[in-house]
């Protein structure tokens, strides 16, 4: 089974982390990023930095430069992240199997069990695999995290596209595709909210060989430019967003704590090596 991936090189936070969790397990890696340092929405990128850290890690020589025009300032910033993944996504198709598409701030746990889930998922005829990410919220402390979790505190699987594609597949909206797709999570059935809880599951991985999605973990100056540059600029730019999030930094106790008053943004406290 060929294996290759692609990276959207913009964000230099976790990138190395990333990268190394899966780099010897996959033949090649595209590198996608726009030619001019310039994010969807038209803010500046630090994409230099980025490819220093890829080329310090690329000891193997497995990484292909795939510059491009992507931030096309006249299309929404969404159908700009599906452009530029669906181009990074056809150049990595070539003489592959399936293709890895993560993020760089996702870090696999356990790169035998991921492998081993996508040869399931080869082998049951499914083009996608769909496999859990745990969300982290904020770092709150030396190793110490908010995670998404269920309303009482229990690990809940996320999934913003399936994070592996058989070699060819057309995206319909960023990652996520509507081919017939290999489910595996944390439990029998559906933890992920956004999901219906009649969605077949089938696999079950542990907690700790999940993806971590350090997601929205930055510090304060860093977390207000991820919002402007994220294809979801329009949502994460507004203040209060921002001031949650910061309030919820300072407060982490309180935030879980009070998880059985909301109806939704659940969180537990976690313990991760740093």
């Amino acid at each position: 089974m060929r294996v290759t991936a692609y990276v959207l090189v913009a964000d230099p936070n976790f990138l190395a982390q990333s990268l190394r969790s899966y780099y010897d397990h996959v033949e090649r890696i595209v590198l996608s990023y726009d030619e001019t340092s310039t994010s969807w929405t038209g803010t500046p990128l630090p994409v230099d930095e980025c490819l220093e850290i890829i080329d310090s890690l690329d000891t193997a020589g497995k990484c292909v430069h795939a510059p491009g025009h992507f931030a096309r300032l006249d299309e929404e910033p969404l159908d700009n992240d599906t452009f530029q993944r669906q181009t990074a996504l056809d150049l990595a198709s070539e003489e592959a199997d399936w293709v890895l598409q993560l993020d760089t701030d996702e870090v696999m746990l356990d790169a035998g069990r991921f492998f081993q889930s996508l040869r399931h998922a080869d082998a049951a005829g499914a083009a996608a695999l769909a496999y859990p990410s745990r969300w982290l919220y904020t770092r709150v402390a030396g190793g110490r995290y908010l995670e998404a979790s269920t309303r009482f505190w229990r690990p809940a699987a996320s999934y913003p596209g399936p994070l592996a594609v058989r070699a060819g597949t057309q995206l319909v909206h960023a990652r996520q595709t509507d081919v017939p797709t290999y489910r595996v999570d944390l439990r029998p059935w559906n933890t992920d909210p956004a999901h219906h809880h009649e969605t077949i599951v089938h696999e079950v991985v542990r907690p700790r060989e999940a993806v971590l999605h350090y997601s929205w973990v930055r510090d304060h100056d860093t977390i207000r430019r991820k919002f402007g540059w994220s294809g979801h600029a329009a949502d994460y730019s507004r203040p209060i967003v921002y001031q949650r999030w910061a309030r919820r930094q300072r407060h982490p106790w309180r935030t879980v704590l009070t998880n059985p008053l909301r109806r939704r943004d659940w969180y537990r406290m976690v313990t991760v090596p740093e």
